[in-house]
């Protein structure tokens, strides 16, 4: 079964340099205060469900207009449809762009072994050690870690990125986010916006300026190869 809540038909900027369309999936284990898409986290069937059916017969209608598919969330790798839904869109011939949160590292494994992947975003919460306060759950950060490894040394294309809550990252977690990926392709900073979030408490929360992510980009390229925010 795979649960879907929403289908964006056109992106141009969700997969690296591809015409895109994205799913989301249902349901998401974190409950991160910051999130933008907080009605996909709870893993009951929504009202606005999809079929798997209604996307696929979508996606045919597109062959000649997209380049791929972003899976989104949501936690995608939560759900035992995952796979399979992912097998019907790489029959068609795009390219899969998987965005997930680490937390199931045998599932990534299984799809990267099996070359169902073209790209993965992977979110990096925070240093380990502040994994739960951000995400307001206990989190297995072996499994964060494990996903970390298996991606790095993956052949498939990827990014790791962290929304960025002022109030909830120094300068110095960035610093230990950087020994925890070195080494790394690509990352991220992605700037919070007090919109549509999970917790309205964040409401009144800000991000870093321009020039303090500047800062922060030049302590992370010591340990990374591109770095820059958004």
């Amino acid at each position: 079964m795979f649960i879907i809540n929403g289908l964006q038909k056109t992106t141009l900027i969700d997969f690296p340099k591809k015409i895109a369309s994205i799913v989301f999936s249902q349901g998401c284990n974190f409950r991160c205060g910051y999130c933008h898409n907080p009605e996909l986290l709870s893993l009951n069937i929504p009202s606005t469900q999809l079929q798997p059916e209604e996307v696929l017969s979508f996606l045919k209608t597109r062959k000649e207009k997209l380049d791929g598919v972003v899976i989104t969330g949501g936690e995608p790798t939560l759900q035992s449809g995952l796979y399979d839904f992912i097998k019907e869109i790489k029959s068609m011939g795009f390219l899969v762009k998987l965005d997930s949160n680490g937390t199931n590292p045998q599932i990534l494994e299984k799809l990267i072994k099996e070359n169902m992947l073209d790209y993965i975003a992977m979110d990096i919460k925070a240093p380990l050690e502040k994994y739960s306060d951000i995400t307001n759950v206990k989190v297995n950060t072996e499994n964060i870690q494990k996903s970390i490894k298996l991606i790095m040394e993956s052949p498939v294309d990827y990014e790791f990125r962290t929304t960025v809550v002022k109030s909830q990252l120094s300068f110095d977690d960035f610093e230990d986010i950087g020994k925890l990926i070195k080494g790394a392709k690509r990352y991220y900073l992605q700037k919070f916006v007090a919109s549509k979030i999970y917790d309205e408490k964040l409401k009144d929360e800000t991000t870093y300026s321009n020039e303090e992510f500047s800062q922060i980009c030049s302590i992370l390229r010591k340990y990374i190869e591109e770095v820059d925010f958004r």
